[in-house]
């Protein structure tokens, strides 16, 4: 008998066609280790034709992210008008498809109210969201898709004051769980800013976009034909506004 290595382990006979069908599943589990979320979404791209016309992702990429910002100062200024759109009809028009014409990878801090802090309502945002706002291979797999078959326009890396995972890497004490696993992509981070928090953050949310722009074969590619921007940001929980960090 042989065994599989891992967390899957199982153990499989030695013939030639269960060892061709557990290379097969090893090849697959190296690619997404590897973080080779790209040519898996570019694929899906093909499968799934992107469609000339979108309702909102018309928008060039500075026009969705000035349509974002503005919406946040709409928020800071206690003026939303999302709740005014007809929920009915937004429904209805989402029910078959979704068409967001921006996309934010968020920290998964209950305080951070994406759709409200930017005054967006169903169908406007393609959310990503995972604590320390990180981008593993499923988070890029993720806004990849949300890019390259939705046609988002605009993906914000926004990181927040008083970043609970920021905070515990820059500690670095001994946590339950995964939790730990989520210290080495912000050390970084800590390394550039320190232990002054608000540094760090700032820092985390910027490494993580430069990340996605390098890492993503298809954000780059996307980048370079001027159907996307990707940007940095900082969210101050006390006042509710957001600025931009590059």
């Amino acid at each position: 008998m042989l065994e599989r290595s891992g967390p899957e382990s199982a153990p499989v006979c030695g013939c030639q066609s269960c060892q061709q069908a557990d290379a097969a599943a090893i090849t697959r589990r190296s690619l997404l280790s590897r973080g080779m979320a790209g040519g898996v979404v570019a694929g899906l791209a093909n499968i799934v034709p992107l469609r000339a016309a979108r309702a909102q992702t018309k928008l060039k990429p500075d026009a969705a992210l000035e349509q974002l910002l503005a919406g946040n100062r709409r928020f800071v200024a206690g003026n939303l008008q999302s709740f005014q759109e007809d929920l009915d009809i937004l429904k209805q028009n989402n029910v078959a498809k979704q068409e967001p014409f921006a996309a934010l990878l968020s920290c998964a801090d209950s305080r951070v109210p994406v759709e409200l802090a930017f005054d967006q309502s169903i169908g406007h945002l393609f959310v990503a969201r995972v604590a320390g706002n990180v981008c593993t291979p499923e988070i890029i797999a993720s806004l990849e898709y949300g890019a390259a078959v939705l046609g988002t326009a605009v993906i914000v890396v926004l990181g927040h004051s008083g970043c609970g995972a920021v905070k515990a890497t820059i500690t670095a004490k001994p946590v339950p769980g995964q939790i730990s696993a989520l210290y080495a992509p912000i050390r970084r981070a800590v390394e550039v800013a320190g232990k002054d928090l608000e540094a760090a953050i700032k820092a985390n949310a910027q490494i993580q976009a430069d990340l996605l722009r390098t890492a993503s074969p298809v954000v780059a590619d996307l980048t370079a034909q001027g159907r996307l921007r990707v940007v940095s940001a900082y969210y101050d929980i006390g006042s509710g506004a957001v600025t931009l960090l590059n």
